[in-house]
């Protein structure tokens, strides 16, 4: 009986080890994810729009703490622009987890805290679906949740 379970042991050991490697493409394109979610962060810190119109897929969609919803590219810039002027802050995302759904499609999540002027913090989490197209990776959904406990 012993002899039967150590190869099954093995078996299961390397198995399981070769389902957690990370690819080297996956790397790569991890690198370009954590870039595409900078350049994020720097464009709303800098309203930039045209960065932001370079980065978001056109069919672009995001769900807001608030309950907002912004659907198609020029909503959601515009979304962000107000929302930036009206909850002025430092606002930083720190990318938690990337786990791919396919070859050009993937699920971010990212601790989001705004900073206040008086040192105040909104801390939230965001989640972005980022895609690979023709463009590179680009934003396809945002997804800004507020906890309800401290997280």
């Amino acid at each position: 009986m012993k002899l039967f379970f150590f190869p099954l042991l093995i078996l299961l050991s390397v198995v399981q080890v070769g389902i957690a490697q990370t690819t080297d493409k996956q790397k790569v394109d991890s690198n370009e994810i954590l870039y595409l979610i900078n350049q994020y962060s720097a464009a709303r810190e800098n309203r930039d729009t045209v960065l932001l119109k370079k980065i978001l897929t056109a069919d672009v969609d995001q769900l807001v703490s608030s309950g907002e919803w912004r659907n198609g590219i020029d909503a959601a810039v515009k979304g962000m622009l107000a929302s930036s002027s009206t909850n002025p802050g430092d606002r930083k995302l720190t990318v938690e987890k990337i786990k791919f759904l396919s070859e050009n499609s993937a699920l971010v999540d990212a601790r989001y805290i705004i900073t206040n002027s008086d040192q105040t913090q909104r801390k939230m989490w965001s989640s972005f679906i980022v895609v690979k197209n023709k463009n590179g990776w680009q934003i396809s959904a945002i997804r800004n949740m507020l906890p309800t406990g401290d997280s």
